[in-house]
């Protein structure tokens, strides 16, 4: 079995995430997504809340894709992580000045547990959606539902209400 782990922090999930998870599902017997517990980071929504729409999400690309498609979290190395999930693969989605930052990070992270990285260029229609970027628009009263999914637009709606 093919095992893989797609990381972030997926606050919130967007349509760009989405399309990742549905694509390396594709690929892979069985995908984690894996969301990162960085105390240090604030986020606007808490782990618990975050793996809740993953799990949505995740349960909707399984149904439909054949492939398994589960949800975890991480905190501390991601190598590490991919290990103690016996995942081979880290599949990262690359939007266009992404490259630079992620190719160093997957040859460390090669260097260090042999762990490889599947780059899988986001689609041009989400290449410049970001979770922290959604969050700004929605904050100052902009409309972004086109960018996320909807059960995940709701939560941010009524995050922010």
């Amino acid at each position: 079995m093919t095992r893989a782990v797609f990381p972030g922090s997926f606050d919130p999930p967007t349509n760009g995430h989405l399309d990742i998870i549905t694509r390396a599902a594709a690929a892979f017997d069985e995908v984690i997504v894996a969301a990162g517990v960085n105390q240090s980071k604030q986020r606007l929504f808490d782990v618990d809340e975050r793996v809740e729409m993953l799990t949505e999400l995740a349960d909707a690309v399984s149904a439909s894709s054949g492939s398994t498609v589960r949800v975890g979290t991480f905190d501390g190395l991601l190598v590490d992580y991919c290990r103690s999930v016996g995942a081979e693969t880290i599949v990262k989605g690359l939007r266009s000045g992404d490259y630079e930052y992620e190719l160093q990070m997957a040859q460390m992270n090669r260097k260090l547990t042999g762990v490889d990285t599947l780059f899988l260029l986001t689609a041009p229609e989400n290449g410049y959606i970001s979770s922290s970027l959604v969050k700004e628009i929605a904050k100052l009263g902009g409309e972004v539902s086109a960018f996320l999914p909807p059960a995940v637009h709701a939560r941010l709606l009524a995050k922010l209400a």
